[in-house]
C-alpha cells in the first residue's frame, strides 16, 4: 500500500515508519510521499535522506504570500487539506498517515480518503482529545487532571477532531514529579511503535 505521510515538525515517528519498512521485507506498505504544511520541518529533511519525494503545501506555498495573510484561519486549512489531497492521490496513495500534522484536515480530503487516514494522538483518547489538544498541551493537560496513566493512539480520522475509530493504544504510567517533557520522553517511544502497528493495520484493512 503506497502511502503519504504528513508532517510538521521533526519527524521522528516519519522516521519510525522508514525504518520499518527498510528493515522489513514483507512490510505491508510503502512511503511514496512525505507531505509538509511548513518548509521548516526536519522531517523533510529526514525524507529526503531516505530517498522520499517530498511536497510543501504551507498556506504561502498554496495560496501565495499575499492571499495566505488575508483568508481566514478555515480557508488557509481548506486550501491546505485540497493541496495534501492533489498530491496524495497524483503520488497514488491509497492511504494517508497524520504523523505530528498540525494543520486540522478539511474538506474533500475526509471525504476522498474515507477511514483511509490514521492519526497518531500523544494521549489515551477519548480522554484529552479535540481542539487545541496537540503536543505538550496535552502532557500538561494529563498532569494537571492528576492522571495515573497517559499514552498515545493512533485512530482513523473522521470529520470530527480525534474522534474517529482506534486502531493501537499505547500505555505508560505517569510518575509522581513528572513534567510534560518527562512524561513526553516516555511516551515518545511508544509513538514509534503505536506509529508502525497502526500503519500495518490500516494496510491490511484496506489490502
Amino acid at each position: 500500500m503506497k502511502i503519504a505521510v504528513l508532517v510538521s515538525g521533526g519527524g521522528t515517528n516519519l522516521q519510525a515508519l522508514i525504518d520499518y519498512e527498510k528493515e522489513n521485507s514483507n512490510c505491508p506498505y510503502h512511503i511514496q510521499l512525505v507531505i509538509a504544511d511548513t518548509k521548516k520541518a526536519y522531517a523533510l529533511e529526514r525524507a529526503t535522506n531516505a530517498g522520499i519525494e517530498t511536497k510543501i503545501v504551507s498556506p504561502f506555498a498554496v495560496l501565495g504570500p499575499e492571499k495566505a495573510k488575508e483568508v481566514s484561519k478555515e480557508e488557509k486549512r481548506v486550501a491546505v487539506s485540497d493541496a495534501a489531497l492533489e498530491a496524495a492521490k497524483a503520488a497514488g496513495c491509497g492511504a494517508i498517515v497524520l504523523a505530528g500534522w498540525l494543520t486540522v484536515l478539511s474538506g474533500k480530503i475526509i471525504t476522498e480518503y474515507s477511514n483511509k487516514i490514521v492519526n497518531l494522538h500523544p494521549a489515551l483518547l477519548p480522554k484529552f482529545g479535540g481542539v487545541g489538544m496537540w503536543g505538550h498541551n496535552v502532557h500538561e493537560a494529563v498532569l494537571a487532571a492528576g492522571e495515573k496513566e497517559s499514552g498515545c493512539t493512533v485512530h482513523l480520522v473522521d470529520a470530527g477532531c480525534d474522534t474517529g475509530k482506534i486502531l493501537v493504544q499505547k500505555k505508560v504510567p505517569v510518575m509522581p514529579g513528572d513534567t510534560p517533557d518527562s512524561l513526553y520522553a516516555r511516551i515518545a517511544p511508544e509513538e514509534h511503535k503505536a506509529m508502525v502497528e497502526g500503519v500495518c493495520i490500516l494496510a491490511e484493512m484496506l489490502n
